[in-house]
């Protein structure tokens, strides 16, 4: 449980670092596009200011004409240079009969002037307030502007960011588990071969020993559950020595193995164990199946049912026949499983008891849905009532 609470932190922490990398980000750039927003606001009123003043020089009567004419000019010249410096701002200016004045850093075809004015004229009322150009005699210009395409790619910056960062954390997770996977397949593999070629020594001598003692004046029924506990021994063997390579899958009678292991089963659980048994036990369900696998598989779930219900309960095992499919429903009478752990619980490491290594669920999955095609997961279960764990094989 531990390890897994340990996975599940980093997972949530590594959560937690992107949103607030994209929180973070999002707001400076924000305030970024806020400042750069009232800097180009800045330079609008200053091209307002700049066409007020060359209209003011142009009325001016005052002044002699040819010096008239050289303010003119210049004024004339600063306007063209503030506008030729805008290449990115759209600007907008409208006359006093509400008719297009000027406009600037707007694309359009001539037959679609009126028709893109008009829209960009509505986004722009949208987006500031007009700047007021007074021309004297009750006559004012109304200059208009948005967000220039930069600041407006700017906006879109800290989403395109967030999302790249997701893909890549995303990314990097299931690398991470692929590679975390890989390693842990190793690390079984090469633990159930080496467990296996260790207890063959001492099985052959358990064997030797057995033959020795048939020749002895020995109890003929302890003889019986030694060969029976050392033939016990020697399919655990079988079935550590089959991890990590693929096993051969005969098609046999899945009933004859859920009778074998509901009966090894029995004989070595408490008598407030009850088991039910919801088919034919002498139907004949072909499926195609390692026996010495799959009784593995079967064991497991009882013997967690069993220390789910702290050894007094009952546990029920249906089997229903389709036309592709086996279903098998064991059901017991324990304290439940969360619902938030229906998926975790397959996970390696998962355990809610305090000795154990959170491997017999695992295992299951990996020999059902691996080994065999086929798939498990809880169909059911409710806290303090009891839980159903549900097996599909391929006919």
């Amino acid at each position: 449980m531990d390890i897994y609470l340990k996975r599940r932190r980093g997972k949530i922490l590594l959560l937690i670092v992107a949103v607030v990398i994209g929180v973070a980000s999002l707001l400076y750039t924000n305030w970024l596009t806020n400042k750069m927003a009232q800097e180009e606001r800045k330079k609008v009123e200053i091209w307002a200011e700049a066409i007020k003043g060359l209209i003011d020089v142009s009325i001016d009567t005052s002044s002699p004409s040819q010096e008239m004419a050289m303010l003119e000019t210049r004024y004339l010249n600063f306007l063209n240079m503030v506008n030729e410096r805008n290449t990115t701002i759209p600007i907008l200016i409208i006359n006093q009969d509400g008719s297009f004045n000027l406009d600037h850093n707007i694309s359009y075809r001539e037959e679609r002037r009126e028709e893109v004015l008009t829209k960009e004229l509505k986004k722009m009322k949208a987006y500031a307030e007009p700047i007021p150009i007074n021309l004297g005699d009750d006559n004012t210009l109304l200059l208009y502007h948005r967000e220039s395409t930069i600041l407006r790619n700017l906006r879109w910056y800290p989403i395109i960011q967030l999302v790249v960062i997701i893909i890549f954390i995303v990314v990097a997770y299931f690398a991470f588990l692929a590679t975390n996977k890989a390693e842990q397949n190793q690390v079984w593999v090469g633990m159930s071969k080496e467990t296996a070629h260790q207890l063959g020594t001492p099985i052959s001598s358990l064997m030797a020993w057995i033959e020795l003692l048939k020749l002895k004046d020995v109890d003929e029924n302890l003889i019986k559950e030694l060969e029976r506990d050392t033939s016990r021994l020697e399919r655990i063997t079988e079935r550590f020595s089959k991890i990590g390579s693929k096993p051969e899958l005969l098609r046999i009678n899945l009933i004859e193995v859920l009778n074998s292991a509901v009966s090894y089963l029995k004989s070595r659980s408490s008598e407030k164990v009850k088991f039910v048994t919801n088919y034919d036990k002498n139907a004949y369900v072909e499926t195609p199946l390692n026996a010495a696998l799959f009784s593995w598989v079967i064991e497991n779930i009882c013997k967690n049912a069993i220390d789910a219900m702290t050894n007094s309960g009952t546990i029920t095992i249906n089997v229903e026949e389709k036309n592709e499919h086996v279903t098998i429903d064991i059901t017991d009478s324990g304290c439940g499983v969360a619902k938030s752990n229906h998926k975790t619980i397959f996970q390696p490491g998962f355990s809610t008891k305090k000795r154990g290594w959170g491997l017999g669920l695992s295992l299951a999955k990996r020999i059902v849905e691996i080994y065999h095609n086929g798939k498990i997961f809880i169909k059911w279960s409710e806290i303090g009532k009891g839980t159903t764990f549900r097996i599909i094989l391929q006919k």
